[in-house]
């Protein structure tokens, strides 16, 4: 009986030694896992057309599909037939699609914003013309294709396509000082946008934010580059409690080149993160918010009258979220969401502001809007409502009746809508599925055609012995969460695992999703090959779980979070295959300020922490992301002081590797710098590794992530690893 039992173990070690283990580069130098994506494409105003950017060696061509076939119907554009421009990075199209903008030689200069040459091609006349000589932001068409606005050295002007004129509407723009039509560091990293100008329905009215920065401190940087002399990149950055930008709205007259200052009185709060025009040609939404983010007003803007009225105000006990979640129908009625229910749902208001009815509720949540059609008197979203961990899209009309499920699989579905609400393109993955595109009908759900399914990629991945990422529910003495665990092909329950703990735990996130793998799933996969248990814990405060969930750590951020880290690595730390003394965390950013806290607060707990582009105090974040969870450092000194790893340094005990690039403009190095001289007063040993100029994500560089990688898996390792499998002990 005994030579059977060694027989098959024999044969089930010989079964593994014939799959492949993951590498780190196979991960980042040789892209074995990477997905084939479906190009970034558009959906055209007229029919149900969508429009793909392709790019060869040759030149750049602007492609136009038919979803209903996918096939392609025509060339649009063909670089080749572009005077002086064969290759061009992005395109917009008039309302009209008659003309449109490209975009050539454009360089980034924060998450978001960009700054290129920019050309309109009037497709009727088959002619290219320049913008300006200079490079610009935000080039954008008039809504009936006469003008484009842009924005040159923090300005706004005004291009009539017919004369060629250039008008210049403001003339005091100043780098670190003032900025007109563009947004500013904080708003464009917080409220997630940057073209901060809008054109009315009749194209003769602009509304434009106009920042003052001038009291807004600075932040230097050094960039140490190729040359003798390293460069200083000064910009202005409002850390928790400091000055913003002092913000105001403008309105300019295209027939009268009448500029106006629009005073919303004791309407206007401190931020202004939304406007749009509304389906009433002069008539202009506006948003606003007041400093501690839990007091928001929707205005209307009479653009005639500069008059302004309160349509909608919501508070909050804690914070209210800025969505994009508003859209105008014909008799100005417009969608809205919001969690004032507990969930994020969405409703319908009347063009005064009186609730017309709840679309959607329940115990679950609007995780996206897609959008209202016309036609059918239907909305189009993604939510919860399958569990917290996946995502479905559906359909309801407007008056909240005749509810349908859109997808055909639980996981992670997503939609991309013709114009005409007729098609979605859906992509669907779960932890066994890589991307999965197909082509849908709009009212029904049904898969009409198949577009790419990643079989290259599964065929793959079948040489390679892949560990399981397999979801359960934690149960602690703080609450239920949702948990996610990586264990060894081979696990063997009689023996013992180093942990290693993986999370992120910023407010509204979520780290446990039933979708395919990301690079960071790789490597934990391949400390699973190396003998770890790999886990990662949404504790309190993260997202998709109603908003008393996320919400309770207003006020103490990193409170309530750490304790649930440390009180799940004592839970998981008691099954008999977790050694309790080799428990390791790490985290990126919000991740990295938790796995600082995890090692000095949770010393007793936690054997090694790395800790990548922390927050170190949140006293160094900036004011809209930091107040909207803290209020301000003058207000809430020990909300801010009791959860920052820099006061209990002294509480190291286990290994700790610090990591950041110098050029982090979101999180700065600062963070870490100030961690390194509380440790070094408290005569803590610890690792430091520094990137020089990488930003945030730590990217730049052929090899700057597998250099990561190779560190962060080495201090594992050495920290709580075992250098042979075979050296797990086995528990008594």
């Amino acid at each position: 009986m005994k030579n059977i039992i060694i027989l098959l173990l024999v044969i089930s070690t010989s079964n593994y030694a014939q799959k492949q283990e993951i590498s780190l580069d196979d991960i980042w130098t040789k892209g074995t896992f990477n997905t084939e994506k479906l190009e970034s494409f558009h959906a055209m105003g007229s029919g149900d057309f969508y429009t793909i950017l392709n790019h060869d060696r040759e030149q750049t061509s602007l492609d136009k599909y038919d979803y209903a076939t996918l096939k392609k119907i025509e060339t649009i554009i063909s670089g080749n037939d572009l005077e002086g421009i064969k290759y061009f990075d992005n395109y917009t199209f008039s309302k009209d699609e008659s003309k449109i903008i490209l975009g050539i030689d454009l360089e980034r200069i924060y998450r978001r914003s960009w700054i290129g040459k920019y050309y309109i091609y009037n497709l009727n006349l088959k002619k290219l013309e320049l913008i300006s000589k200079n490079s610009i932001q935000e080039p954008t068409f008039s809504p009936n294709g006469k003008h484009i606005a842009f924005v040159l050295e923090n300005n706004v002007y005004v291009k009539n396509l017919k004369s060629s004129i250039i008008t210049q509407i403001t003339h005091d723009g100043e780098k670190n000082k003032i900025i007109n039509g563009i947004t500013d560091w904080v708003y464009e990293e917080e409220f997630k946008f940057v073209r901060a100008f809008q054109w009315n329905g009749d194209s003769d009215k602009i509304a434009y934010l106009r920042f003052d920065e001038t009291n807004v401190p600075e932040f230097s940087m050094d960039i140490y580059g190729d040359q003798l002399y390293p460069e200083r990149q000064v910009f202005k950055y409002p850390k928790a409690g400091e000055n913003n930008a002092e913000i105001s709205l403008h309105l300019y007259n295209l027939k009268t080149q009448k500029k106006d200052a629009l005073d919303l009185g004791g309407l206007q709060q401190h931020y202004i993160p939304r406007m749009q025009w509304t389906q009433e040609k002069n008539t202009l939404a506006v948003t606003t918010l007041n400093r501690h983010q839990n007091n928001l007003n929707l205005l209307f803007v009479d653009g005639n009258s500069v008059k302004s009225r309160l349509v909608l105000n919501e508070k909050d006990l804690a914070y209210i979220d800025i969505t994009n979640d508003l859209t105008f129908l014909k008799d100005n009625s417009f969608i809205w969401s919001s969690e004032k229910d507990g969930f994020n749902h969405i409703y319908h208001y009347d063009k005064n502001g009186k609730l017309i009815n709840q679309i959607t509720q329940g115990n679950w949540e609007v995780t996206s809007y897609y959008g209202f059609d016309s036609k059918t008197n239907r909305i189009f979203y993604q939510s919860t409502e399958e569990g917290s961990i996946n995502r479905s899209i559906y359909s309801i009309k407007v008056n909240g009746k005749n509810k349908r499920k859109l997808n055909q699989k639980i996981g992670s579905n997503s939609a991309a809508f013709s114009n005409n609400f007729n098609y979605f393109i859906n992509t669907y993955s779960s932890t066994d599925t890589p991307e999965i595109y197909t082509l849908n009908n709009a009212q029904t759900g049904s898969e009409l055609k198949g577009i790419k399914n990643n079989s290259k990629l599964k065929e793959e991945l079948s040489n390679y012995n892949l560990p399981k990422k397999e979801f359960s529910v934690l149960k602690t003495k703080k609450g239920d969460f949702n948990m996610w665990t990586i264990k060894p092909t081979d696990f063997d329950n009689t023996k013992e695992y180093p942990l290693l703990m993986f999370q992120y735990s910023g407010p509204g996130s979520q780290r446990v999703k039933n979708s395919w793998n990301n690079d960071k799933d790789y490597w934990h996969m391949m400390m699973a090959q190396k003998g770890y248990i790999v886990v990662c814990v949404d504790g309190r405060g993260t997202g998709f779980k109603g908003r008393d969930f996320k919400k309770m750590t207003y006020k103490e951020l990193g409170k309530f979070e750490i304790e649930d880290q440390i009180e799940s690595a004592i839970e998981l730390g008691k099954l008999n295959y977790i050694n309790e003394n080799r428990i390791g965390i790490w985290g990126w950013s919000y991740g990295g300020y938790m796995s600082s806290l995890a090692i000095t607060k949770g010393a007793d707990v936690f054997k090694a922490a790395i800790a990548v582009a922390p927050v170190t105090s949140w006293r160094f974040y900036d004011s809209v992301y930091t107040e909207r969870y803290m209020q301000t450092p003058q207000e809430n000194a020990s909300g801010y002081d009791d959860n920052s790893p820099i006061n209990f340094v002294e509480l190291l005990k286990g290994d700790y590797l610090l990591i950041h690039g110098t050029g982090d403009d979101n999180v700065h190095s600062q963070n870490s710098m100030r961690m390194i001289n509380a440790l070094v007063e408290a005569n803590k040993q610890f690792d430091l590794f520094v990137y020089p100029d990488r930003a945030h994500g730590i990217y730049k560089g052929n090899n700057t992530r597998l250099h990561l990688y190779n560190k962060m898996t080495n201090f594992m390792d050495k920290s709580i690893g075992e250098s042979e499998k075979d050296e797990i002990q086995i528990k008594n």
